[in-house]
């Protein structure tokens, strides 16, 4: 009987734990030192645009919350040299969700295909991630594939370690946006969903999403911060911006 007890005692963990849960605090303080990092990535300078010839399809970053395209510079430069005709998202810096994000973002989208003749991958960093997913369900003609990174797209709008501060900056709550986001149903093109254990700002339940929420699912050992920097990040996007995917049935 006792040693039933202790059995059920030591599963109580495993059964009240909130799938909606934040990170704990101990994986937010080590993104401190992994933002330095991402930081000095800017001192780097921005190497040319790949031939216009390249077989792969221009990508376009969307900077996470509170940042901009100093962020995502060293990450645009790593996939430059990787063959990539690579783009910031030139909106300035991001303090939320606005009315007009969408416009905005197809003006920009808009320019790359003027300039390249192609529809662009997006790729979105954070809360860069949830405009990207939104805008590829509207305007899916213009996007060739969607990847997101620790993205807070699946379950709970509050499952991170950002929401309150969301709430401070852009002045509206984060499950209450001036525009209608429905980020977790699967946009119709490849769709790739990066996300990380070590994230010590989203969920990885929020991050990962369900299977049937995006075509591929892909475990990256960095931190929150390290998607925009780290070398296991850049790979994993590379592979997520090349792979073939099959057409859902």
């Amino acid at each position: 009987m006792l040693r039933g007890f202790l059995t059920r005692r030591a599963e109580w963990p495993a059964r009240i734990a909130d799938p909606d849960a934040p990170p704990p605090l101990s994986l937010l303080w080590r993104e401190a030192g992994a933002l330095l990092r991402a930081l000095g990535g800017r001192i780097r300078p921005l190497p040319p645009e790949p031939n216009p010839d390249s077989a792969h399809p221009p990508v376009m970053v969307l900077p996470g919350f509170l940042s901009g395209d100093w962020a995502t510079k060293a990450l645009r430069g790593d996939l430059r040299r990787a063959g990539f005709r690579c783009y910031a998202w030139g909106l300035g810096f991001n303090r939320g969700a606005t009315p007009d994000i969408i416009d905005r973002i197809d003006t920009r989208v808009q320019w790359i295909i003027d300039r390249t003749g192609h529809a662009p991958a997006l790729v979105g960093w954070s809360l860069g991630g949830i405009y990207a997913r939104e805008y590829a369900k509207h305007h899916p003609g213009k996007v060739a594939r969607v990847v997101t990174l620790g993205s807070p797209f699946s379950g709970s709008r509050r499952a991170n370690r950002a929401w309150r501060l969301y709430h401070l900056i852009a002045r509206h709550p984060v499950d209450n946006p001036p525009i209608d986001f429905h980020p977790a149903p699967r946009p119709a093109m490849p769709t790739f969903a990066l996300w990380s254990s070590h994230d010590g700002v989203v969920a990885v339940n929020s991050a990962r999403g369900s299977a049937h929420e995006s075509d591929r699912r892909i475990e990256v050992d960095c931190g929150h911060m390290g998607f925009a920097y780290a070398p296991t990040s850049v790979a994993a996007i590379v592979k997520a911006l090349t792979e073939e995917v099959a057409p859902p049935a």
